[in-house]
């Protein structure tokens, strides 16, 4: 007689679409009851949401195996997230802490970057490996950074504006690490595409940065008041945000960029009613960003030192790379404040994984190391909501 746990795994793991309410119920579920678990133990609800991945994945629990449609689900999590994040700051704010972002992103990255490919390097593993396993280590997933900040108020604190822009230039650098890395790869860089890459995108980001909000301001009003439908305002920002996700694509940059300079364009214009619909979305959504994360982990893997050890090392650079890179940065700030970036910039969360996964596909990162940065990706998104959450101690929404 098969026990509880085996058949809700049976039936969650079946095919057809008659699975998807189940899967849908025991990811939600699961997520916001450990979400409540650490709320209730004095920890961040999100690290309980991304343990619940880690639970019911293959790894434990076998309840659920990531799919597309969890990964596609988690993308429009995400993006409701950061949608929901720009919508709570101001372009002109953000642009006036450029410079000290743009300094935290450059040390956010560099310091990575090298401690990556050092580690592996002195493993014994080749060039190639250690170049995509630097480049793993180098972007920041803002997603779960602005997750804390918004859950605890603190969107309007200077170094929280800065740990936004600075994982904007950050994305913008780690896209043209990786492809820099991937020509590697394939035999050389073609410098011509590399070049038009990094136009596309800082154009991109800089037009609706300097532009977009002043736009929106004149444009929207017009267009919504041409329109009968319920819920106008919020159906004009939602093509907004797919509008923009869709550009921030073909830019070369991710998504979620995109639907983060949605919100900021829409941020001065758009009502309460916009923003109470963004969060019911996004309190939906979430939760399957951040289990689709803790899914990607299987604990058994690190029963072997192979996998353990360079995981472990890798890890720990991780996180004080970024810690010191980017708080060197915005050292002018304060003491307080740039150790508050350099946590903020800590977690990697699906945009390492990324990098190792194409690493993997074009057979020049072995299976071990995969793991590894699967690892460090993983659980420098664990402890970056802890962290954050006693480095704003004294922080007032």
């Amino acid at each position: 007689m098969p026990d509880f746990a085996t058949l809700v795994g049976f039936f969650a793991s079946s095919e057809g679409a008659s699975n998807l309410p189940l899967q849908m119920l025991i990811i939600f579920g699961v997520a916001k009851l450990c979400g409540e678990i650490c709320e209730r133990l004095r920890a961040p609800a999100i690290a309980g949401e991304i343990i619940a991945g880690m639970l019911i994945g293959p790894g434990l629990l076998n309840w659920i195996q990531p799919s597309e449609l969890i990964h596609s689900l988690a993308d429009l999590g995400v993006m409701f997230l950061l949608f929901r994040v720009g919508l709570e700051v101001r372009a002109s704010e953000l642009v006036r802490v450029g410079g000290v972002a743009m300094m935290a992103a450059l040390g956010g990255v560099i310091m990575p970057f090298i401690a990556g490919y050092l580690i592996i390097i002195q493993l014994g593993h080749s060039q190639i490996e250690a170049v995509f396993v630097g480049a793993a280590m180098v972007a920041t997933s803002v997603g779960i950074t602005a997750q804390v900040l918004t859950q605890r108020g603190l969107l309007n604190h200077r170094a929280s504006r800065i740990i936004l822009v600075a994982a904007v230039i950050d994305d913008v650098l780690g896209l043209l690490i990786l492809a820099v890395v991937s020509s590697l790869a394939k035999g050389g860089i073609d410098y011509l595409q590399l070049s038009l890459t990094a136009a596309l995108a800082i154009g991109f980001v800089l037009l609706i940065v300097f532009w977009g909000v002043g736009t929106a301001t004149r444009i929207l009003p017009l267009v919504r008041s041409h329109l009968r439908m319920a819920e106008a305002d919020y159906v004009v920002a939602l093509v907004l945000l797919f509008g923009l996700s869709v550009l921030a694509v073909y830019a070369g940059v991710a998504a979620i960029v995109g639907a983060f300079l949605a919100g900021m364009a829409l941020g001065e214009s758009a009502d309460q009613r916009v923003h109470e619909l963004t969060s019911g979305a996004a309190e939906l959504l979430v939760p399957f960003f951040l289990v689709n994360i803790g899914l990607q982990l299987d604990p058994k893997v690190f029963l072997d030192p192979v996998a353990l050890v360079p995981a472990l090392l890798i890890f720990v650079a991780a996180v004080f790379s970024k810690l010191f890179g980017a708080g060197l940065g915005a050292f002018r700030l304060g003491r307080r404040d740039a150790f508050k970036v350099g946590i903020g910039m800590i977690p990697r969360g699906e945009v390492g994984m990324v990098v190792a996964q194409i690493g993997l596909s074009f057979g020049v990162v072995p299976q071990n190391i995969y793991a590894a940065v699967v690892f460090m990706s993983v659980m420098t998104t664990i402890v970056a909501p802890p962290l954050l959450k006693w480095a704003y101690r004294d922080a007032r929404a």
